[in-house]
């Protein structure tokens, strides 16, 4: 059974950090590219950060380049973001997604079930 789990979500004051957490298991992680996306209350779902399988290319959204840092373990599992300098408008639903195209071009694709973040005085 497939599972993406995101933890470490919640309530931070403007400028400070979080570090979500999203565990899989159920496929190889190592063959996905993973993703944290956001979607804020009345928004359309956006890309936040994203990594290859191997860690050797990260790619960011330009509202969150030089605060926030996407990581993975293969031998863990899991792929992080590390949130600093948080801003009111950082506050969303942070999603984790594992996709996969194999050789045929035939896509998988995965969605943790979201984790909220609250940016707040």
């Amino acid at each position: 059974q497939v599972q993406l789990v995101e933890s470490g979500g919640g309530l931070v004051q403007p400028g400070g950090s979080l570090r979500l957490s999203c565990a899989a298991s159920g496929f190889i992680f190592s063959r996905y590219r993973m993703t944290w996306y956001r979607q804020a209350p009345g928004k359309e779902r956006e890309l936040v950060a994203t990594i290859t399988r191997a860690a050797d290319s990260t790619n960011y959204a330009d509202s969150v380049k030089g605060r926030f840092t996407i990581s993975r373990d293969n031998a863990k599992n899991t792929v992080y973001l590390q949130m600093n300098s948080l801003k009111p408008e950082d506050t969303a639903v942070y999603y984790c997604n594992a996709e996969y195209t194999n050789w045929g071009g035939v896509k998988s694709a995965y969605w943790g079930q979201g984790i909220q973040v609250t940016v707040s005085s």
